[in-house]
C-alpha cells in the first residue's frame, strides 16, 4: 500500500505542476492527471490492481500526501489503511488513514469524491497518433539537454527536428542567442515539421526513475513513458508550431 502510493507521489507531485490525481477502479487501478496549464497530460495504469482501491475517487492536495509518506514516524511498521464509508448506500473509500506503530501519532488524508474530482479534473481523451520517431532516451542525452537549457535559461521552449538521421533538438532563433545538439544519433523515421515543447516539463518527466521511452509525432504530440515496475505512466505533451 505504501509502495504505490509512494510511486504514484514520485511521478506526479515530485514533478512540480501535477497536484490532483484522479483513481479509476474497473478490473484494473488507472491513475490520470493534467498539469494546470494542460501542458502535459497523464494516463497510468498499475500493473496489477490495487486492493485497497476501489471505485472512483481524487487524491487531492498531493504535497500533504507526500509529507506523510515520508515522515518518520511512519517508516517502520506503522499501520497505513484505506477506510471506507457508506454514502448514499454506497461504500466508498474516503480517506487513507496513517498511525505509527506506537499508535500514539495519527493522521487522516482525505479523498475527493468521484463528482468533485470528475468536475475538477475533466478526462481529456487522447485519440491517438502515429508516432514517427520512438527512442529510449539515454542518461547521457538527458544530461547534454540540461547543459544546454542552462545555457539557455531564458528560453521556455525547445525545438525538435530530424537532420541526416538525427534527433536534433535546438534552443532560440536566428534573432536570440542560439545552440543546438544531437539528442539521439540513427534513429528511425523522420519529422518532417519543427514544433516546440516545453523545456521545464519535458525535462522533469526525463528525470523520473523508470525505464523511458519517448515517441515523437509529425501531428504535433510527444509521448513519454516512464516505467517504474509497478506502473506504467504515459505523459502526452501536446506540440507548439513554429
Amino acid at each position: 500500500m505504501k509502495d504505490i502510493l509512494q510511486d504514484v507521489v514520485a511521478h506526479t507531485h515530485s514533478l512540480g505542476f501535477i497536484s490532483l490525481v484522479k483513481v479509476t477502479n474497473d478490473g484494473s487501478t488507472q491513475f490520470d492527471a493534467m498539469a494546470e496549464d494542460r501542458s502535459v497530460i497523464l494516463s497510468a495504469e498499475a500493473h496489477a490492481p490495487v486492493a485497497e482501491f476501489t471505485g472512483t475517487f481524487g487524491m487531492p492536495n498531493l504535497d500533504k500526501l507526500a509529507l506523510h509518506l515520508k515522515n518518520p514516524e511512519y517508516k517502520d511498521n506503522a499501520n497505513i489503511a484505506v477506510v471506507e464509508a457508506e454514502r448514499n448506500g454506497e461504500t466508498i473509500p474516503t480517506h487513507i488513514h496513517f498511525e505509527n506503530a506506537g499508535g500514539d501519532f495519527e493522521n487522516d488524508y482525505r479523498f475527493m469524491n468521484k463528482a468533485i474530482i470528475e468536475e475538477k479534473l475533466k478526462t481529456v481523451t487522447f485519440k491517438g497518433a502515429s508516432w514517427n520517431v520512438t527512442l529510449n532516451p539515454s542518461m547521457a542525452s538527458i544530461a547534454r539537454m540540461k547543459l544546454m537549457s542552462a545555457a539557455h535559461a531564458e528560453e521556455p521552449t525547445f525545438n525538435v527536428k530530424t537532420t541526416d538521421g538525427n534527433l536534433v533538438f535546438s534552443f532560440g532563433d536566428a534573432s536570440t542567442h542560439a545552440g543546438e545538439f544531437v539528442f539521439q544519433h540513427g534513429v528511425e523515421g523522420t519529422l518532417q515539421h519543427t514544433w516546440s515543447w516545453p523545456v521545464a516539463q519535458v525535462q522533469s518527466v526525463l528525470n523520473l526513475d523508470g525505464d523511458a521511452t519517448m515517441s515523437i509525432s509529425d501531428q504535433g504530440a510527444m509521448q513519454i513513458s516512464v516505467d517504474s515496475g509497478m506502473v506504467k505512466y504515459n505523459y502526452i505533451l501536446p506540440a507548439q508550431s513554429k
